[in-house]
């Protein structure tokens, strides 16, 4: 159990940053950075004993933010389409690497990057290892992921190198287990009735549930190295997002509607290898399809409703 660090979360208000943050602040000190440009949106993490800045990684001022912290875990993250692509270059790449400048005597650094930097391999079914080629996976839905993905692992790696940092960099695949996750989406969509598209059909995943990312986090920063190491952070199984739909249609009665809807750029399957994170953390403990039904459940529970994080 990770107890009685400092730790720096940035991109505290993000869909996998928040669950951690609430865990992590049990039985550590845990700052919270993000834009939070609406005051109020503080309250919670305050509430809940993290220390909250206001910082815009885009034009950053670490002035009100100590340099002392053990662990790093950066999260913060900008989605854009190209006509930002300058802007998403400050605010996913130079602004970390200052950032990373900022704290470099932590004693170790997580930096989460995720599956779309990967360049897009024709077979769905294709598990991306470490070692796969990278940068030419542009959307129409994430067109400038490649590029900062790319650009801010760079920077980790050099970051690294030039300060002796240790830090691990962690390719996110699909998180499960909070309300603003794909596998959420999917199972809000069945119940509304709407139709669910994917580039392909099959399109795997390996998604991974929140509460694994909790236990799994300190073996992965253990792993932090200099050179900085990259690992695929998933889940062990791999599942195509039909059949996510087609459970979500046999427990509501709705059948799911599916539909393959061309996407240049965007890879049939998005299902990572998942050896090099098993070496680390050990097996995955939450199985995937009871984890799927209790979000349902949870789903229904409130309405449909999207709550929390």
């Amino acid at each position: 159990m990770i107890s009685g660090e400092k730790i720096l979360l940035t991109g505290v208000t993000g869909m996998v940053a928040t669950p951690l943050a609430m865990f992590l602040a049990e039985h550590n000190e845990v700052w919270g950075t993000a834009r939070f440009a609406d005051p109020a949106a503080r309250l919670p993490y305050e509430a809940a004993g993290i220390t909250t800045r206001a910082i815009d990684m885009g034009d950053p001022d670490f002035s009100q933010l100590p340099a002392d912290f053990t662990i790093v875990l950066h999260l913060s993250w900008m989605r854009a389409d190209l006509s930002q692509l300058q802007q998403a270059i400050r605010t996913n790449v130079e602004g970390p690497g200052l950032l990373f400048q900022h704290c470099r005597r932590a004693r170790a650094t997580l930096v989460m990057s995720g599956m779309g930097i990967y360049s897009p391999d024709p077979d769905p079914w294709h598990l991306y290892t470490e070692a796969d080629p990278i940068g030419r996976g542009a959307t129409a839905y994430a067109p400038t992921s490649p590029a900062t993905k790319a650009g801010i692992e760079a920077v980790a790696r050099f970051c690294a190198r030039a300060f002796d940092m240790r830090i691990v960099i962690a390719r996110l695949n699909t998180i499960n287990g909070v309300a603003r996750s794909l596998p959420a989406q999917v199972i809000r969509a069945v119940l509304e009735g709407r139709t669910i598209t994917a580039p392909n059909d099959p399109h795997p995943h390996s998604p991974i549930h929140i509460d694994d990312l909790k236990w799994q986090l300190e073996a992965m920063l253990d792993a932090a190295a200099t050179p900085a190491r990259i690992v695929n952070w998933c889940g062990d199984e791999t599942l195509p997002m039909q059949n996510w739909a087609r459970l979500g249609g046999q427990w509501s009665g709705r059948p799911a509607d599916l539909a393959v809807t061309a996407a240049p750029g965007a890879p049939p399957g998005s299902a990572a290898d998942s050896t090099l994170r098993r070496s680390i953390t050990g097996p995955s403990r939450v199985a995937f399809e009871p984890a799927f039904r209790r979000l349902y459940d949870e789903i229904i529970a409130t309405g449909g409703l999207e709550q929390g994080a």
